[in-house]
């Protein structure tokens, strides 16, 4: 009896652990690299030191991120062709911003409103098959810290 228990007891610690592993060593979450610096979009919500949501409702954003068809027109674009198109681009190192994206917003987060109307804080042009456009915009937002642009302009 004192097996089994231990054996329960054993198991889910051992799935945790083999999940953690998964999720640590997994390289395909989006990044980006700044100079020095990259930043990563991360699962684990208690890694991130930048935590971003996004709303449907304009009035409640902190930036407003513009989905453009104009590459030149976007303050960040996002082109690739898959994968492997630049390996190594965004290696860990001590200086690696990491990014979530949470669900609800969080105190002192970013709560972005993404479209492809209106004014915005930041434009984004995004041809990709690893990063989507929301994706894209939380790194943009995380990487420079959200910088409410629009609203300084607007005052």
């Amino acid at each position: 009896m004192l097996r089994f228990k231990v054996l329960t007891s054993v198991v889910p610690l051992l799935a945790a652990a083999v999940f953690a592993r998964a999720e640590i060593g997994s390289v395909s979450h989006p990044c980006i690299a700044l100079g020095d610096t990259s930043v990563e979009l991360t699962s684990l919500f208690w890694t991130a030191g930048v935590h971003v949501a996004f709303t449907d409702d304009p009035a409640r954003a902190t930036v407003r991120v513009q989905i453009t068809d104009d590459a030149d027109a976007a303050d960040f674009a996002v082109v690739d062709d898959g994968l492997d198109s630049e390996p190594d681009s965004c290696r860990a190192n001590p200086s690696t911003r990491l990014v979530s994206i949470a669900a609800q917003p969080v105190d002192g987060g970013e709560v972005v409103y993404l479209s492809s109307e209106g004014p915005a804080d930041y434009r984004i042009f995004v041809r990709s098959r690893t990063f989507s456009p929301r994706e894209a915009a939380a790194l943009i937002v995380g990487a420079r810290g959200g910088h409410n642009r629009f609203q300084a302009a607007s005052l």
